[in-house]
């Protein structure tokens, strides 16, 4: 099977990475790509946001599945294009994908699918915007209402500082604050059958104890051995699966993958953000767990066969990621700066140890930093503690002048608690 990965982040990386060891992978494709995709994949220049380009290059390879990483070319039609051009594709229309691309949508959808989740305002005026800061109260919660790249949440209990965040987006939707942890739940669909996949928790603060600025996510780690283990069946009962008939209701079926935010709160689980895509960093981990080849059970999304597949086989291991990050990121983070002892993470003595490259190029024989998460060091073990260990032991041997990686990553999960 020819596959067609598009996507240049460490998401992808890490599907390519589970597609280069699926043994019914015979060519594996990577549209634009990175520096470190390059070595499990042939990579090609594309425009990832037009769907001509991506269908041609599609049918000039005679790829059997087209896999679109990044919800930016989903909300922008990509995946349309290829079905049109009569390949697999796996990823949401862009009708679905509003999912991701509109809160305000998203909120409507869930609400005629009866699925838990914040009370809400959508706005778009100052007075609008007042109102509902004010119905909430502290700590306020401003949602840029389309894509802004994992950075458009503002969560503080300063009222200016989360109406000028309102007043810049335009439209928002305004939320009560959810307490208890946070957990990530991926769903792989065809639009009928939903087959969820193991549960992550990711960080997305800055720096340690979840301080400084929201961030696309600075590390992760799956399984949760503090979570109930019923988790999974009662968010496919009363999340994803009431969701994907709810879209298909409307006339616009989900098939691609449908991740859901949640958090756990003490009134019990609440939806905090749908996603139309996998997530990055928790790809990492969840991909570091799964048996099952990756590539077949992408088909049968797309080919909606789904529920002819057997159940999906998982590692017994735990898995850790935590993202490397340029100088100044999340602000306007530095680029340019060479990347060095990559080849000693992958000669370590931990091989349970490898780096997923996200914002990489190569400048002749050196690679550099292109981006603000630049990689995601991912390490498996026997256990949180023991993938932790190995983890860190891998970021401690690549040196990037000026950057920054959070040192919790897991930090209390591996002592038995919930971040």
């Amino acid at each position: 099977m020819k596959v067609l990965v598009i996507g240049s982040g460490a998401r992808e990386h890490a599907l390519c990475r589970s597609l280069s060891l699926d043994p019914a992978v015979t060519a594996l494709h990577c549209a634009p790509g990175n520096a470190g995709i390059a070595d499990v994949a042939e990579l090609h220049p594309v425009d990832a946001l037009d769907g001509a380009a991506v269908a041609g290059l599609a049918k000039k390879l005679d790829a059997a599945l087209v896999i679109v990483g990044p919800e930016a070319p989903l909300v922008a039609g990509v995946a349309d294009a290829v079905r049109e051009a009569g390949i697999p594709c796996f990823g949401p229309s862009k009708e679905a994908a509003r999912l991701e691309g509109s809160k305000a949508f998203a909120k409507d959808v869930m609400a005629g699918a009866g699925v838990p989740t914040a009370r809400s305002y959508v706005c778009t005026t100052p007075e609008e915007v007042d109102a509902a800061l004010d119905a909430f109260g502290a700590p306020y919660v401003v949602k840029d209402d389309g894509l802004a790249a994992g950075k458009g949440v503002v969560v503080t209990s300063d009222i200016e500082q989360a109406r000028a965040h309102a007043l810049a987006c335009g439209r928002v939707v305004i939320e009560e604050f959810l307490d208890g942890p946070e957990v990530s739940l991926f769903a792989v669909t065809d639009g009928e059958t939903v087959v969820p996949l193991r549960p992550a928790q990711d960080f997305k603060r800055a720096l340690d104890g979840d301080e400084g600025p929201n961030t696309g996510g600075m590390g992760a780690y799956s399984p949760l051995p503090w979570a109930d283990p019923k988790l999974v069946d009662e968010v496919q009962e009363t999340v994803l699966q009431p969701t994907v008939d709810e879209l298909r209701r409307r006339g616009t079926p989900f098939s691609g993958l449908l991740y859901a935010g949640l958090a756990i709160t003490s009134r019990g689980v609440r939806v905090i953000e749908f996603n139309a895509r996998f997530g990055d960093p928790e790809t990492q981990v969840v991909l570091a767990r799964l048996k099952t080849p990756l590539a077949g059970l992408l088909l049968a999304a797309a080919n909606g066969t789904l529920t002819d597949l057997p159940p999906l086989r998982w590692s017994d291991d735990a898995a850790v990621t935590v993202v490397i990050a340029s100088h100044n990121y999340p602000g306007t983070p530095r680029t340019g700066d060479p990347i060095e002892g990559l080849a000693d993470v992958a000669d370590q003595d931990a091989p349970d140890a490898y780096v997923l490259h996200a914002g990489t190029r190569r400048d002749g024989d050196a690679i550099v930093s292109a981006g603000g998460r630049v990689l995601s060091v991912t390490a498996t073990g026997a256990d949180l503690a023991q993938a932790r260990e190995r983890a860190y032991a891998a970021v401690g041997r690549v040196r990037l002048d000026g950057s920054q990686h959070r040192t919790d990553i897991a930090e209390q999960a591996a002592r038995g608690g919930a971040a």
